[in-house]
């Protein structure tokens, strides 16, 4: 996690995870490994494969601008000079922000082992601050917007199952009705 910059018009101060919006080099980016098959799966649930491919690159890419992790194979044959490695990923959570909000997103929450990282924490481009591993813990004494604390009460529950590929498995969908989140299946 990371504290978001000051200069931010959304959520400036407020520790994050890296994340972004896909970027169209995002669409055509070849990895270097693909995604897990019930991954891409579920991925695409809501969306097609191309762009539930491209979310998955996004992650890689907003990770290793925002933080300096890279979880890929340098190839200056690539516009990025990396081919991500996306078969380490999971999608565990999604949220969607209320209509109505001046800032919306739809997001997907992705996880990998840290142990599939090279680069030097921190040494990223700026938009985050004070980057850094945290245990939850940590990560929920900081200054969190109340998504990030129901995206980390799905990630402990996340983690507390056992890992069996599965197309089928729920990914938990936070959305925000009459004045109250709520947890459905995607």
């Amino acid at each position: 996690m990371g504290r978001r910059h000051r200069n931010h018009v959304f959520m400036p101060h407020a520790y994050v995870f890296p994340g972004g919006r896909v970027d169209r080099a995002d669409n055509t980016l070849q990895p270097a490994s693909d995604l897990p098959a019930d991954v891409f799966a579920r991925l695409q649930r809501g969306a097609n494969p191309t762009r539930a491919r491209a979310i998955a690159t996004a992650a890689v890419r907003e990770t290793f601008e925002e933080t300096g992790l890279l979880m890929g194979t340098e190839d200056d044959t690539a516009p990025s000079g990396y081919r991500p490695h996306l078969g380490t990923l999971d999608y565990f959570f999604r949220a969607i922000t209320p209509p109505g909000r001046s800032r919306r997103f739809d997001a997907r929450f992705l996880v990998a082992e840290a142990a599939d990282l090279t680069g030097k924490i921190g040494k990223g481009d700026g938009e985050l601050l004070d980057v850094e591993f945290r245990s939850l813990d940590d990560a929920r004494a900081l200054d969190i917007a109340g998504i990030t604390r129901i995206a980390l009460a799905e990630f402990e529950r996340w983690i507390a199952e056992p890992y069996k590929p599965d197309p089928e498995r729920i990914v938990p969908l936070s959305k925000f009705l009459r004045g109250r989140y709520y947890i459905t299946p995607e």
